[in-house]
Parts: C-alpha cells; structure tokens; sequence
C-alpha cells in the first residue's frame, strides 16, 4: 500500500493496538469499491478524490447506497467475521447471517424514496428476513436510525440519536445483556458519536467507527470465551463493518482497520467458506450446549404479550432476543434445548409465521463430504445460493455443463438443485455418468428457483444423506412456484389467446393469468396463489421488472393477506420480471 498521511484511527490512537487474532494487513480505502468518500484517499488508484454530495446529511438514495455499501463489505467480510464466531455458540455462521439481513434490509428498501422512507423500510425488511441473534440486532440498528429520523435527512445530531436509541432497542430486547458483545460496542459507538463536539456528519460517523474499533478490541476482556480463543467478538466486528461503510457514504476517507484472524488453534490461511453443519473449532464454554436454534416472526401481538414472550424463552434457552420493527410485526430468536417449547410461547403471544428452527449440535462429518450445487440464472439469485453454502452454476446450462460442474465439485456425495433450468430427462442421463466416476449424485426435486431455496434452507450437511435428501425435497415440495413475463409472440394457453406484449402469469409451466397490464397480471397471480393458503411468499425481482414492481408485489400482499410474511430479494433473472414462492 503506498505511503501517506496517516489520517486513520490507528495514526490517532483510536485502535492502535494490535487486538488478539489482528494481523499487520490493513483494510481501508480499497474495501469499499465505487464508495470514495469526499476527498478520501483511494486504495486502488493511490490518490485522492473528489466526489460530490453533501458531507452535512444524508437523504434516501445516499442511504441506500450505504446500505448497498454494507453489503458488498460484509460479504467480502464473511468468512472473516464467521472465524471469530466463538461465542454464544462457534457454528461459524455470524458473517453470513449479518449479510443475508443487510442484503434482505436493502432489498426492502428499494422503491423508498426519503430517509426516514428508506430507513423504515430496511428495518421492517431486516426484521423480517433477520437470520440468527447478530441478525436480529443489527434490525434493530436499522429501527433506530429510522425513528432518529422522522422526516428530512439524516444529520450529525440524528446519527447521534439514532446510535443511541439503536443501543436502547437492543438492551430492551436482550434477556440477558452480555458485556463484551454486539450491545457492548453499539453502546461505545454511541458514546463516541454523542462526545464527538464537530457539527459534521462525517465527522460523528468516523468518531462512533472509531470508538466501537476500541470497543471491539476490548471485548476479549469481558468474555472468557473470547479470551479463550484469542478473537474478538463476531457480531461486534460485524457492527464496525457496517460504521466504517457510513464513514465512506458520510464523506470521510475509509478507516484503516486490522483483519482480525479466527482462533489460534485454526491454521493460518484457513478460511474456507462453510457448508450449514460442517466442523468447527469449539471453545469451551460453561454450561449446557442447546440443542437448536429457534427464529420466527410473532403478528397479533401485544407489547405486553411481547414481555411474556421474552420471558418464558428466557425460561427455556438464553441468547435470546425478541425485537419490534416498528410497525406492529416482531421477531423473536432463541437458542434452546426444546424447540417445541419454543413454538408454544409464540402461539401463546400471537401469531408466529416464518418459524425457523436449526441444529446448534456441531458434528463432524468428514472434509469435503457432502455438496450442494444450484442451477441459476441471475446475479441476485446466484449470491443467494452462495450465501446459504451451494456451489452455483450460473446462467444457461447444459447436460454437459452441470456434469462438468458435478466432477469438479470436491465432495464424494453431491446434491443438485436443478431450479428447472435442465429437463428431467437429461438429469437422469448426468446423474448415471456422475455415479460412473464414483460418486453419488441426487437430483433433488426443485423445479425453480424459489423451491430451490426452500430447499437448501433445511440443508444441513450433519445428517445422514437419505435424511438430508428427503428433508430438502419436502421443503421444495412445499413450495408453491409462480412467474411472471411478457408475451413475445400470440399464443393460445389453457385460459385464451395471448398477444405480443401481455402481461402472463405462470404456474409451474401453465399459464393461468393473461392481462395486458403486467402488473395486475402479477397481483392476479399472487392473489390466486395465495387464495390457496400459504405463510411465507418470496418474491425474486428480474432485471427487467419495471421500477418499484417488488415493493408494490409486498404492498399488495400485506394490504390483501395480512398475516403473511413477504421476502422480497433481487433475482437479476431474464425473461421473469418476478419469480414467486408460496410457503
């Protein structure tokens, strides 16, 4: 990195000292592509430069390119912040539950056009589509920065009552606040950015970056578990990704900050994605192990039915955490030995929908064991796959194409999710050369997208592989496929004759909707989809969908279907504007 003025919280003392696990590389102005800040060095091309904007607030666009900004920071970030997992439980899954939120924040708030708009709308989506207790909170960053702001722009002295209410909202939730974690440094950044005497933006931001940086050194001091491992805390580390993205929207130059390595035991250099279920290092910690992991969405709730929630999950597990996004919808995460229980105390407080439950029991199977590889077309969907631990063959493919893929995977037993993209019959024929070459191969029953990530959502590489299979294929058996294009050319269908610029919507490979605004024709389909029943609809946004269409698809089931819970992602798919799952 060239030599220049040292600027950076590390010159200043603010995180100067090499925390445990820190190496000497150094990531700054780099990390951040596309996201200079005014008159910020730039780590690709060694100068300073100049971009415009307003260094005093930011309004809705701004803030959803910090929210952009996030994300391509988290995910360069994951493994990272996965090998510093350690605490509560080491499944290594922190990086990736923080960027699947953020990703699902800013999908949310796309179509939003002022601050609070914006920032409303990341924490209701983020909220919602919340994996894991790291995801839970950093929703409740998003709630506070949204309430800071009731109208107008975001300024220095609503960052600075943003932080602060974002702290308050993630101490009510806990059950039992741990010192040394995620809260501990959201309240230092906090008090940092509430110290900070400079009217500007950019100023507060880089001064609450910076005293979380010193906080998150800290955290091996409060928690033996950390201390153990000689690694800072994930969730923690996580949060300074998220501060150092707005110091760049903000104005300021990106800080500087040290990679934090994963435990000591873990050889150097390892940092290995992980499949769902695939060995960790574990340190000890005191007391029982739970069983499970337990998430879901509570509607119909009062707050005081909230507080018996959050008491009676404390009763049965601990990390636990139940959150608000502001608009009457809740979350609630525990960590327990009894599941079941865990679903009883939501049925008690309200209505629960989106329930998630997983292992937390770490098992060992051997290395490059077992794979899953996704057929998809569509940046969107592909980082979707990537996220949840498939190997994805991206674009139009061939039989001879997803062959090669399966011989180049690692694993001994493969399994594919063919999400449509090949007939059924060529699957067999790949499926018998595969095996020819010694492995075992199984085409899972995924004929789309949305059932393909139905399907790797219960994936979990610890079980046998029969139960593994059958489990995957239940869950895209239960997913209900719908899309909707326009018409190229007149064509007779089941339900009349269709002209070139229709709007049509499908139903497996059957269209059922005709209507010359696409539009209606995609609220049609989703209506009569969800006539049918369903809990959870996904909607994955095509690259030529006309602007706001997923927000008005989320709109329209929300108005129309209360009670049902809506993931609205961006596919990046050809030829489908939308592609629907029905759970």
């Amino acid at each position: 990195m060239p030599n220049r003025p040292r600027t950076d919280s590390i010159a200043r003392g603010g995180a100067g000292a090499r925390p445990p696990g820190a190496c000497r590389g150094a990531v700054g102005a780099a990390d951040y592509p596309g996201g200079h800040g005014i008159g910020s060095w730039c780590g690709r091309c060694g100068r300073t430069v100049a971009v415009p904007g307003d260094p005093r607030s930011l309004d809705g666009t701004q803030l959803v390119t910090w929210g952009e900004r996030c994300v391509e920071a988290l995910h360069r970030h994951r493994d990272e912040i996965n090998a510093l997992n350690v605490f509560p439980v080491a499944d290594a899954d922190t990086g990736t539950n923080l960027l699947t939120t953020m990703r699902a924040a800013v999908d949310g708030a796309r179509g939003s056009a002022g601050a609070h708009e914006v920032l409303r709308a990341m924490a209701r989506a983020g909220t919602a589509g919340a994996r894991g207790n790291s995801g839970i909170i950093l929703s409740q960053l998003l709630r506070g920065l949204a309430e800071a702001v009731p109208e107008g722009e975001m300024t220095a002295a609503r960052l600075r009552d943003g932080l602060r209410r974002s702290a308050v909202l993630v101490r009510e939730a806990l059950s039992v606040p741990v010192r040394g974690t995620m809260l501990t440094v959201l309240e230092a950044a906090a008090d940092s950015a509430a110290d900070c005497v400079e009217p500007e933006l950019a100023a507060v931001a880089r001064a609450a970056a910076d005293g979380a940086a010193k906080a998150l050194d800290e955290t091996p001091e409060h928690l033996d578990a950390l201390r153990a491992a000689g690694v800072v805390d994930a969730g923690a580390r996580g949060l300074l990704v998220l501060l150092d993205a707005l110091v760049v929207v903000a104005g300021a130059g990106a800080p500087v900050r040290p990679e934090y390595q994963g435990p000591a035991q873990r050889r150097r250099g390892d940092r290995a994605r992980r499949t769902p279920g695939q060995a960790c290092d574990v340190v000890p910690v005191a007391g029982p192990v739970p069983e499970f992991e337990v998430m879901y969405r509570v509607g119909e709730a009062t707050p005081a039915d909230i507080d018996v929630l959050r008491e009676s999950l404390a009763a049965l597990g601990d990390s636990v955490v139940v959150v608000g996004d502001g608009a009457g919808g809740w979350s609630a995460h525990v960590h327990c030995a009894d599941a079941g229980a865990a679903v009883e105390a939501g049925l008690a407080a309200g209505r629960p929908s989106a329930i998630r439950i997983e292992s937390l029991v770490v098992h060992p199977p051997a290395a490059g064991d077992r794979g899953v590889l996704a057929l998809t077309a569509g940046t969107g969907a592909a980082r979707l796959f990537e996220d949840a631990g498939a190997v994805v063959l991206d674009g139009p493919a061939t039989a001879d194409d997803l062959l090669a893929a399966i011989r180049r995977m690692p694993h001994h037993e493969v399994l594919v999710l063919p999400n449509g993209a090949i007939p059924a019959q060529e699957l067999v024929a790949v499926a018998a050369a595969a095996r020819a070459g010694r492995r075992e191969v199984l085409m899972l029953p995924s004929g789309s997208v949305p059932q393909g990530l139905a399907a790797l959502a219960v994936h979990d590489a610890g079980r046998l592989t029969v139960e593994d299979a059958v489990a995957m294929a239940e869950a895209a058996a239960g997913t209900r496929s719908g899309a909707v294009r326009v018409a190229t050319e007149r064509a007779l269908t089941i339900v009349g004759t269709c002209a070139p610029g229709d709007g049509l919507g499908l139903v497996g490979d059957d269209v059922v909707v005709i209507d010359v605004d696409v539009r209606r024709a995609a609220r049609t389909l989703l209506s009569r989809m969800l006539d049918l029943g369903g809990e959870l609809v996904t909607l994955l946004v095509g690259a030529d969908a006309p602007p706001g269409f997923g927000a008005e698809l989320a709109a329209h089931v929300e108005a129309g279907f209360p009670g049902v819970e809506v993931a609205c992602y961006t596919g990046g798919q050809r030829v489908d504007l939308v592609q629907i799952g029905v759970e």
